[in-house]
């Protein structure tokens, strides 16, 4: 996909989310609580939707069997930076009525992922972020870019790192072996201007091959048509088809069994902020080796090898081929330690227990 499709993708996108924008703006404008902001919590979700597949959605769904959604009485709104839907009258509306808003800041827009107009993107997303009585970074690394192209913040906030349910992305029974093929995966969405993440890793999985080690590779995830072919004429132009696997795409219930038919996790993304499939990978006993970029570093800790890349703005960067299979490498030999941290720390910091139970300190602490 070039950089015009992206665009017009991108155009498209933003046509429909106007359109949603507009209709929920409407909604909301008409039912902005007159009074009654005290009590227990009642949450809407400024128009965010919940579903299995997607950071958003998976953070609504889990609030929500905890807060459910209350559309018409609530007394506190949870905004989401993905999901910027609640328009300036709505906003105004809101802060003239008393009524709090807790803002979720993930990711902001910058030229090296987006191919759209990324300042008036950021523009709609500092709306609720500057508003916000209280504000969660998903990463300390949300919130230094948040700075950098939101503009810095006045008000309340705190890191909170996304969470999992521990109970559910757990390592299995079996020990796992020692030695033998080392299993390296990599999971996500693989739309064509992420393939670098996968070049990446195919290419240093056959320099870890070529200096002697018995690898394979699991690319788990849906995966354009186009990423599916140049996956594997890669992996068949580095003699090592035969070792390269596209699973496909997976669910949230699937998930812990794609990550238990691993030995260490991958992940290569650039700059990403706080991404749940590291997590989920720590919580089922996981290694990590990853671009030392993002949030990723402050999420893996001793639990795994970053490789430095640059923290730029204009283009996704990738490590180094080379420096990546060492770390593989390192990984590899020592993985058993390393899966047993990454469990150890999954549980003590990015349990789901903890995540919800500092939403209703502060959802109750703006309610009473």
């Amino acid at each position: 996909m070039n950089s015009g499709e992206r665009r017009s993708i991108s155009f498209a996108k933003d046509v429909l989310r106007r359109a949603y924008a507009a209709m929920l703006g409407l909604g909301a404008v008409a039912t902005v609580p007159l009074s009654g902001h005290r009590g227990a919590p009642r949450v809407f979700y400024g128009g965010a939707f919940s579903g299995d597949v997607g950071g958003p959605l998976v953070k609504v769904k889990r609030l929500i069997a905890h807060f459910p959604e209350h559309r018409f009485d609530y007394n506190v709104v949870y905004a989401l930076s993905n999901a910027p839907y609640l328009p300036d009258l709505a906003l105004a509306l809101l802060r003239a009525r008393g009524v709090p808003i807790v803002h979720n800041q993930n990711g902001v827009f910058y030229p090296a992922w987006y191919g759209g107009d990324w300042k008036a993107e950021n523009a709609r997303m500092a709306r609720t972020y500057h508003q916000a009585e209280h504000v969660f970074w998903q990463s300390a690394f949300c919130r230094r870019a948040a700075d950098i192209f939101l503009g810095p913040r006045s008000g309340a906030g705190e890191v909170l790192f996304n969470a999992i349910d521990t109970a559910h992305f757990a390592p299995d029974d079996k020990p796992r072996e020692a030695e033998g093929t080392t299993r390296y995966l990599v999971t996500g969405k693989f739309d064509p201007h992420l393939f670098y993440r996968i070049e990446t890793t195919v290419r240093a999985v056959a320099s870890a091959v070529a200096s002697g080690t018995d690898a394979t590779l699991t690319v788990a995830g849906w995966a354009h048509e186009t990423v599916q072919a140049q996956t594997h004429a890669l992996a068949h132009a580095l003699g090592i088809a035969d070792r390269v696997r596209m699973s496909g795409a997976y669910t949230q219930t699937d998930a812990p069994h794609v990550y238990r038919a691993a030995d260490i996790y991958v992940m290569t993304k650039h700059n990403d902020p706080c991404p749940n499939t590291v997590i989920e990978a720590m919580a089922c006993g996981l290694p990590v080796v990853y671009s030392a970029s993002g949030g990723v570093p402050e999420l893996v800790g001793a639990a795994g090898y970053g490789v430095p890349v640059a923290e730029v703005w204009d283009a996704p960067q990738s490590p180094d081929v080379e420096a990546l299979a060492e770390a593989m490498c390192k990984a590899a030999v020592g993985r058993a330690a390393l899966g047993a941290a990454a469990r150890a720390r999954a549980v003590e910091r990015f349990d789901i227990a903890h995540w919800i139970a500092r939403h209703r300190a502060i959802f109750e602490s703006l309610t009473r």
